[in-house]
């Protein structure tokens, strides 16, 4: 799933799960849930092992929050670490429940690399500069696993090749390389950033994330309650994105054959095929997107301070 396909509606670097502010919000919510063990661990490792002051920052650094300023550093240097696979999983459209390693490539995906990085920052004895890493990590592939198109694929990059007219912004090929059929804007870039971000209107991230963390208040005991189980949040995430992702279209979207596509133009010509559908995204679409994206949301911040908290109880 070439998550890094395409650039965005607004002129994003690369397709990012809930785009900046999504993320930051992801982080806002679960401050609210950190224990105070759990609050000392991450700000210690993040306060005395920095970002680079050099790196670019995408969705910029003008924050003086710690967790916020870690939620978007994985896109920041995804690239330079050649991690991409670990920011998605590639479930098939049609697949529902049970193992999800055969899903899982041999350069990881996103469950893999939380359990990864869960086992570093729970080892006290690891370094510290790993265990701040994993701190970040954390907080960013959490919100990644929240987004439905990030658990799923239908031979079509996991909706990058999908071209949807997004209310009044029709879907325009890639201008560098029409011949791939690359189409923006698409249905993994909507539900990165635009869906999120047309909900929130005027919202900032601290202030969405306080009005999630209270609308959800009550699902989140419950959230709570059933523990950290990484794999099932995928399979949740994989059938939300089978509703809302791509039944929410009154035009079909039938199952293709299960494959990864190097461009939009293979499974004979995926991109154009879906393209000549003229799926829209208006005010119904959005509507019902919009609530399927902010329970996301609040499960990935109540969960990440879940697996946050567990890890300052193992570290003691």
């Amino acid at each position: 799933m070439a998550v890094c396909m395409l650039v965005g509606l607004l002129g994003a670097p690369t397709a990012q799960a809930w785009g900046c502010k999504g993320h930051q919000a992801v982080a806002l919510i679960a401050e609210k849930h950190l224990t105070p063990e759990a609050r000392q661990m991450v700000q210690k490792l993040l306060s005395e092992n920095p970002i680079d002051p050099k790196l670019r920052r995408w969705c910029g650094n003008a924050t003086t929050d710690l967790m916020v300023d870690a939620s978007t550093w994985p896109d920041d240097v995804r690239n330079e670490r050649k991690n991409g696979p670990w920011h998605y999983i590639d479930i098939p459209r049609g697949k529902h429940k049970g193992h999800l390693e055969g899903y899982c490539g041999n350069e990881g995906c996103v469950t893999r690399a939380i359990d990864k990085q869960r086992a570093i920052l729970k080892d006290k004895s690891a370094d510290s500069l790993k265990r701040a890493e994993a701190v970040r990590y954390l907080i960013h592939f959490v919100g990644d696993v929240h987004q439905p198109l990030h658990a799923i694929t239908n031979a079509d990059n996991g909706g990058n090749c999908v071209p949807v007219k997004y209310f009044h912004h029709e879907p325009l090929p890639n201008p560098l390389h029409p011949e791939r059929e690359d189409y923006s804007p698409n249905l993994h870039q909507i539900w990165d950033t635009e869906i999120v971000e047309r909900d929130m209107e005027i919202s900032s991230p601290l202030r969405f994330a306080d009005e999630l963390d209270e609308k959800f208040h009550a699902e989140s005991v419950a959230w709570e309650a059933a523990r950290i189980h990484v794999d099932n949040w995928a399979w949740e995430s994989h059938e939300r994105a089978e509703t809302a992702g791509y039944d929410g279209f009154p035009e079909k979207i039938g199952i293709e054959p299960d494959m990864l596509l190097k461009s939009c133009a293979e499974n004979n010509h995926m991109g154009k095929r879906i393209f000549e559908k003229h799926l829209a995204v208006g005010e119904v679409y959005q509507g019902n997107a919009a609530k399927a994206a902010e329970t996301g949301l609040a499960e990935a911040g109540v969960r990440l301070a879940m697996i946050l908290n567990d890890a300052a109880k193992a570290a003691n």
